[in-house]
């Protein structure tokens, strides 16, 4: 006769959330130092003017560090959920991933293209540059977490009782 019992959980996806909290702290660093918010408006005022349908969406540099200041303390706020591996995060959490690897993409092949649209030249590197790698391989790896933690906990055969 065979008995069973329950494992703990296989994991949860807490540490790996908490790192792309990190991340995107060090990523705002990086795009707040180097001048993002002048070259984000610059490209918006450039796409409004070719295409009318664009919205026009220009925002000043407090406004835009406020609005990241504060989604990245809800991430922080959020990690102790991470860590429950509450089912209600994870849609969010996979939307944090593709936010993620969409920017931190995006900062990669705009830096290999020089420009954002062709009247918004770069002078040196994206604003956000130096950090998309991190922001990357932490999105990447919250995704890996996301996929090994879901299913709930697994049942383990013990060894039959003599």
């Amino acid at each position: 006769m065979s008995r069973t019992r329950r494992s703990p959980a296989p994991g949860n996806f807490g540490l790996a959330w908490f790192f792309c909290a990190v991340a995107f702290a060090l990523h705002i660093w990086d795009e707040a130092a180097h001048d993002f918010v002048d070259y984000y408006n610059a490209t918006a005022l450039a796409l409004y003017g070719h295409f009318s349908w664009f919205p026009r969406i220009d925002v000043g540099f407090h406004t835009w560090l406020v609005i990241f200041v504060l989604t990245n303390l809800a991430l922080f706020g959020l990690t102790p959920w991470a860590f429950r591996d509450v089912l209600w995060l994870r849609p969010l959490a996979y939307a944090v991933v593709f936010l993620s690897l969409a920017d931190g993409t995006g900062h990669v092949l705009v830096t290999i293209r020089g420009q954002t649209v062709p009247s918004v030249r770069l002078e040196g590197v994206s604003p956000g540059f130096y950090t998309s790698p991190l922001v990357l391989f932490s999105a990447t790896y919250l995704l890996l977490s996301l996929r090994k933690s879901f299913g709930g906990s697994k049942v383990m055969k013990l060894p039959a009782k003599r």
